[in-house]
């Protein structure tokens, strides 16, 4: 009956419909990898060439990935993080005679609390032995939360638990060893969950020859040649001949201007350089495009410099004339001070206190007068007289004579052409002044 009705419909131009597949569910293979299967639709004709239309969905929107199959099943890798959908509809092929049938379609709704997840995944191959993922804690995420990374990729019999891992700065890094024959590069499955079923779940897929970085060359030789410097580094041993390009960076002392070129061997040579000016080289490398996809560049190598001036001579000369000639001017200062102080003593000696002299002449303490030298009168008769007696006295001037009156021991051997005032008391104490 079937045959017959196709074949009827067919004849007045009429195209038939088939029912959707079935049954359609889903398992999981592999972490972040899904597999759908379902069942043929029923009532088809053993004559149609039946085959199926499938077609994901990411929170609704299809992502252009439709294929047709006769296959009741289709693998593919998504995101856990997100809505995902698998749709599948059925077409008898046999001269275009059916209209595909209604979707069918199998929906997987994320799990958790959203942006919980991790957030910023980012992986990069080193040196093609280790692969290094980092990433962020989710919004609204607790600052206790912590995740936990899985991978896999062909070859490895289930996934397996990243174990290398840290925390530095609110920054998650986990490295496990990602290393492979040359030729099989398969793509590597990432998942990073929480320690909860509240922290939502994230997958990504990634091609490890787009995220390839080179290992640090090393400049192992950088010497003077007829025509130039010749420089040679260490390439990394862990990639095939011929994958690799080198980056050379190089200054002058002088100028300070960087200068680079691009160079696919593991040296080369730099002509036209100065004789007296000091060059500083380092490198870097990057994979070839035509091994891998990768634009990452390797870190820079140790710097190595060849030449006899330094690079910072001419700085280092402007500094130390900073700081010499303030230093010359200060001690100039100095010393053309100390100069005009001494020279204004010179010139301009002191002038001492007369009341100074008096109050250190009345101050000093009694003492004996025999103890005195005989010229020392003034001297003599502050350390004689302890006690002072106010009494009227005479004033005589005795001018080139000797005088008639002298008290014992005062004006023995003085010469008789100077001038003195006699204080002559009543017997009690005798002050003789001596006038300049």
């Amino acid at each position: 009956m079937g045959p017959l009705l196709l074949a009827l419909l067919t004849a007045l131009g009429l195209r038939a419909e088939v029912l959707p597949p079935s049954n359609v569910s889903y398992s999981v293979v592999q972490i972040c990898t899904l597999k759908w299967t379902w069942k043929p639709p029923e009532n088809v004709s053993s004559s149609c060439d039946l085959e199926y239309s499938t077609d994901i969905a990411i929170n609704g929107i299809l992502q252009g990935k439709s294929e047709w199959s006769k296959k009741l099943f289709r693998v593919a890798d998504v995101p856990m993080n997100k809505e995902v959908s698998l749709k599948v509809r059925s077409e008898c092929k046999l001269d275009n005679a059916t209209n595909p049938s209604d979707w069918a379609e199998s929906l997987i709704p994320p799990k958790g609390v959203p942006d919980t997840e991790a957030s910023n995944i980012s992986c990069i191959w080193h040196n093609l032995k280790s692969m290094v993922c980092t990433w962020l804690r989710g919004k609204k995420a607790s600052d206790r939360t912590k995740y936990t990374l899985y991978y896999w990729y062909e070859g490895l019999q289930s996934h397996q638990q990243c174990e290398d891992y840290h925390i530095h700065e609110g920054t998650f890094r986990c490295a496990f060893k990602f290393a492979l024959a040359k030729s099989l590069y398969p793509t590597v499955n990432i998942l990073v969950r929480g320690d909860s079923e509240e922290v939502r779940p994230i997958c990504e897929n990634k091609d490890p020859t787009t995220i390839v970085k080179p290992g640090t060359p090393k400049i192992v030789k950088l010497f003077n040649t007829n025509n130039g410097i010749s420089i040679e580094w260490q390439q990394p041993d862990t990639f095939p001949s011929g994958c690799l390009v080198y980056e050379v960076e190089y200054k002058d002392s002088k100028s300070d201007t960087t200068t680079k070129i691009e160079n696919r061997s593991n040296k080369t040579e730099i002509p036209s350089i100065h004789p007296k000016f000091k060059y500083t080289f380092k490198v870097r490398a990057k994979a070839s495009l035509t091994c891998y996809s990768s634009q990452l560049w390797s870190d820079w190598s140790e710097e190595k410099s060849i030449g006899e001036e330094s690079v910072n001579s001419d700085s280092t000369f402007y500094i130390t004339l900073i700081v010499v000639i303030p230093l010359i001017v200060a001690v100039s200062t100095i010393i053309l001070l100390v100069y005009l102080q001494r020279l204004k003593i010179l010139i301009l000696p002191p002038i001492p206190d007369p009341r100074e002299i008096l109050k250190r002449m009345f101050l000093e303490q009694n003492e004996d007068p025999q103890n005195y030298p005989k010229d020392g009168l003034v001297y003599a008769y502050d350390k004689l007289a302890k006690e002072e007696e106010i009494n009227p006295v005479i004033w005589i001037e005795v001018l080139s004579f000797w005088l008639s009156y002298r008290p014992v021991g005062f004006c023995k051997n003085y010469s008789s052409s100077k001038t003195f005032d006699v204080i002559i008391t009543a017997g009690k104490a005798v002050k003789l002044i001596y006038l300049i």
